[in-house]
């Protein structure tokens, strides 16, 4: 069984995202333990990109405020050998498509795998282009995550019988960001995805209170949650690790029903 299958594998997942560098990587660390040490079962970890076009102005925020900081690929690498001395659940990338191929995609898959990264998610990789990225990360056994949006409807069932590690549903149209309400017919989508692979499913895109995780968990597998958090590490900055595992532990709470 793969790491990213582990997380999955003890009831509804909590998955946090966290973008690297805002305001400094030693805050990234305190704010990754943190949520680990809450119940996160997994962590998606954002390399900044300057046109992060999938992102809304939160998460767009923390990337600019990443790359004044001086973030950079390989530092991030180094940050994840540090987190690996002592952090064992799943953790992912999720970062654009020029980021890994100004970096060398052979280079950065085989990094991710020295480094402990059990996972990729590409925003902006059309899936019929991920052959783009599949052979190299099937040498290095990194897992390409693949995202359903609610407009991909005929293409669902194609999506979810190739999919690795986890399918990503896009919960919501337009970019990342917290939302009143959900009214995307996941329920719908989600049987699509159980009847065409066993992989688990876990939806993100919008999904900020506690309410909105336990419903979106009902007819999933997990919630993925990012621009709250992002929300709070801006409001705290050094001193985000401890709101941030408040906040986790009430969502994972709610997650687990």
């Amino acid at each position: 069984m793969s790491r990213i299958a582990e997380a999955f594998d003890h009831g509804k997942a909590f998955i946090a995202f966290i973008t690297c560098g805002d305001p400094d990587l030693e805050t990234t660390a305190a704010v990754v333990r943190s949520a680990v040490r809450n119940g996160a079962d997994l962590i998606e970890l954002g390399i900044p990109f300057s046109d992060p076009t999938a992102e809304g102005p939160v998460i767009q925020g923390a990337n600019v405020r990443a790359l004044r900081g001086g973030v950079t690929t390989d530092r991030i690498f180094d940050l994840v050998r540090d987190l690996r001395k002592d952090v064992h659940i799943p953790m992912v990338f999720m970062t654009y498509a020029n980021v890994v191929f100004s970096y060398g995609t052979e280079r950065f898959v085989s990094s991710c795998r020295d480094i402990g990264i059990d996972g990729l998610i590409i925003p902006d990789l059309p899936f019929e282009e991920k052959d783009e990225f599949l052979p190299a990360c099937h040498r290095y056994g990194i897992d390409l995550i693949s995202l359903i949006a609610p407009t991909s409807e005929g293409r669902i069932s194609m999506i979810a019988k190739e999919a690795e590690g986890f399918l990503y549903l896009v919960s919501s149209l337009g970019v990342t960001g917290t939302r009143t309400e959900i009214t995307t017919d996941i329920a719908s989508i989600v049987r699509i995805v159980r009847e065409n692979t066993s992989i688990p499913c876990a939806v993100g895109f919008g999904i900020s209170t506690p309410e909105q995780a336990a419903e979106m968990a009902k007819m999933s597998d997990g919630a993925i949650v990012g621009s709250a958090i992002v929300r709070i590490v801006e409001k705290y900055g050094r001193g985000a690790a401890g709101p941030v595992g408040e906040y986790v532990k009430s969502m994972k709470t709610a997650v687990v029903g």
